[in-house]
């Protein structure tokens, strides 16, 4: 076989796996074998290709491979960030009218998070509406609430070697304490930032997840710090945020999947 052909055959394979993977939401090497038709060790190349460039994601050690974030990103942008919006909207402005704060709905991009949608508070002081702002993922109660949902082998190869970036004095400078910081945000579900992205700004935060698991976008209330100072004031919102996650998610998942 040449090796265009054969460069080829291992492309056409690749992508047959991303389509078992899609469709079976978990694969073996064993399983990726038989339906390829190939050695054990081609498949496991192969799926070992597609974990390092986060299509797919393998949580320990000999276990089954699942769909990665890079997969999800796909999906997102396939089905259009317009429609996420349009399903959000009414709980967004839901939250906005029993919080009386601005509440957005941001997205994951590399280690960023970008704020998709935002409808604003109706008090005088209020945070502006965020739609379009790009902030470090580790800066914000919505990007950290996104990272604490992924799984640890995939979060170490989204920061592999990478500093992390501060915005201010209050930003999580170091990889530890944000380790620390998200394990806590699994226990509670919600994730706060305290001045961390912006001075004057602070946040609480949910994900939202699609039927396997995976994190889709995040949920936030975003107000002045003042109304916000510490995390020990972040119960009520966090309340509010968890009850309107649990309504979206719910509306999302059958969205994604129609």
């Amino acid at each position: 076989m040449s090796n265009e052909a054969s460069g080829a055959s291992s492309v056409d394979n690749a992508l047959r796996l991303l389509e078992l993977i899609g469709e079976r939401k978990a694969l073996r090497v064993s399983e990726a074998a038989g339906a390829l038709g190939v050695a054990p060790s081609t498949a496991h190349r192969l799926l070992n290709a597609l974990r390092r460039r986060g299509f797919v994601i393998q949580e320990k050690p000999n276990t089954a491979y699942r769909p990665g974030p890079v997969l999800n990103e796909i999906g997102l942008a396939a089905i259009g960030r317009v429609d996420i919006r349009q399903v959000a909207r009414p709980v967004l402005e839901e939250v906005r009218d029993r919080t009386q704060e601005t509440v957005s709905l941001s997205l994951l991009e590399g280690r960023n998070v970008r704020f998709i949608d935002c409808v604003e508070s109706p008090r005088a002081v209020r945070v502006g509406n965020r739609t379009g702002v790009v902030l470090p993922a580790h800066c914000t109660a919505a990007g950290k609430a996104i990272l604490a949902a992924m799984p640890e082998p995939e979060l170490t190869r989204r920061y592999d070697g990478a500093e992390l970036t501060t915005r201010t004095t209050a930003s999580v400078a170091d990889w530890p304490s944000l380790a620390a910081e998200l394990a806590e945000i699994r226990r509670t579900g919600y994730a706060v930032n305290i001045e961390e992205g912006e001075r004057g700004i602070s946040a609480v935060a949910a994900v939202l997840r699609d039927r396997a698991g995976t994190p889709l976008a995040s949920l936030a209330a975003v107000v002045p710090a003042h109304r916000l100072p510490s995390r020990a004031e972040a119960g009520e919102l966090a309340e509010h945020l968890l009850a309107a996650r649990d309504h979206l998610q719910e509306t999302l998942r059958g969205h994604f999947t129609a």
